[in-house]
């Protein structure tokens, strides 16, 4: 293979992970997933869940990473494309934004399929359950 091929793959990787830095340090809401995939890896080493579960909390992080970087790159060249208020880039950027919360709401989902029979095995959930319900 030439050089110049594979320095162009090379370079590739620099500019996603630029786009990837871009993300969480001016996206106020990468900042909270953040927050939230902190969250279920604390989680996860707590209740020292197994492997197939640890590959279920990543699927689900990964996933909303994705979504919220796919949100802001629609949205960002929709504001370039569309600078004035366009009925369609509007509806654009809900459809995007509702891909980041159904992506979200998965996640949410996988979280508590993994981690909700480890809460229920600590000690004194029945009798908080009970006085709660």
């Amino acid at each position: 293979m030439p050089r110049k091929y594979i320095k162009k793959r090379i370079n590739s990787f620099g500019y996603a992970f630029k786009g990837i830095w871009a993300a969480f340090w001016y996206e106020p809401n990468m900042k909270l997933h953040l927050l939230g995939a902190a969250e279920a890896i604390f989680l996860g080493w707590f209740f020292e869940i197994n492997n197939a579960e640890w590959i279920w909390i990543t699927l689900a992080i990964g996933l909303v990473w994705m979504a919220e970087i796919f949100n802001t790159a629609v949205e960002k060249l929709t504001d370039l494309v569309s600078p004035e208020y366009n009925e369609l880039a509007g509806r654009v950027k809900d459809l995007a934004a509702g891909a980041v919360l159904i992506s979200a709401i998965t996640a949410l989902v996988i979280g508590l399929l993994v981690f909700w029979p480890h809460v229920e095995k600590l000690p004194g959930y029945d009798e908080l359950l009970q006085k709660y319900l």
